[in-house]
């Protein structure tokens, strides 16, 4: 899928190492354990949790690239569930933080993707359609990390008519290259890595770099 990875990947870690807090995936925040202990029910199995709590965010949560908060506490899980709005970066965190809260190991993975449907207005606030540092989950489920892309909401497939994603803990959940037009849609480009927690501070100094019409006025 994914054409070449780099140096910012990190070395393969022992599953637990994803299972505690961090300053930007927050598992032992309360109102992130109430959320996935409500989210999962009564499902016992890590298998059933995960899914249930990856639609729970893919749906509870507005997908919104024009209301991103450009801050490390913007990008971070307890912010995303408290404003109920994010992108794929704070949803990535969201998931992780959540899956952590109820004993499934977790962690953030990055990619450079093309979306060859983003809208005008889109286009204009980024610069053109190579959108950098896209954000996933990886769970470990069955032994196994699978990666999940909480990113857009069923209301915004329907209306750009883009299939949702769905999972089923098994198979890597990740954007479909074609919509339900059969237009091409998403093409990714590079693999940046997976990490414990949200690097937020080389997110921001990219964006900079790469997208300054996203910080006009941001101090």
């Amino acid at each position: 899928m994914f054409v070449e990875t780099n140096s910012e990947i990190q070395p393969e870690a022992d599953p637990a190492d994803y299972l505690h807090p961090t300053q930007h995936i927050a598992s032992d925040d309360p109102g992130i354990v109430e959320y996935a202990t409500y989210a999962i029910g009564d499902a016992a199995d890590p298998m059933t949790r995960g899914i249930r709590l990856y639609y729970a965010v893919r749906d509870d949560i507005r997908y919104d690239p024009y209301a991103i908060e450009l801050t490390g506490w913007g990008l971070s899980a307890s912010r995303c569930l408290h404003r109920k709005i994010g992108f794929c970066i704070s949803k990535a965190a969201l998931l992780a933080a959540a899956a952590r809260a109820v004993g499934i190991p977790a962690r953030v993975g990055y990619a450079d993707v093309r979306n060859h449907l983003a809208t005008q207005r889109l286009l204009e606030l980024m610069g053109g359609d190579t959108f950098c540092y896209h954000s996933y989950t990886q769970l470990y489920l069955d032994g196994n990390w699978v990666k999940a892309t909480p990113a857009f909401d069923q209301t915004l497939c329907d209306r750009f008519r883009v299939r949702p994603l769905e999972f089923d803990g098994i198979e890597d959940s990740l954007f479909h290259p074609f919509d339900a037009d059969n237009r091409r849609h998403m093409e990714y480009l590079r693999d940046r890595g997976t990490f414990v927690d949200v690097p937020a501070d080389v997110i921001l100094q990219k964006f900079r770099e790469i997208y300054p019409n996203m910080f006009r006025g941001v101090k």
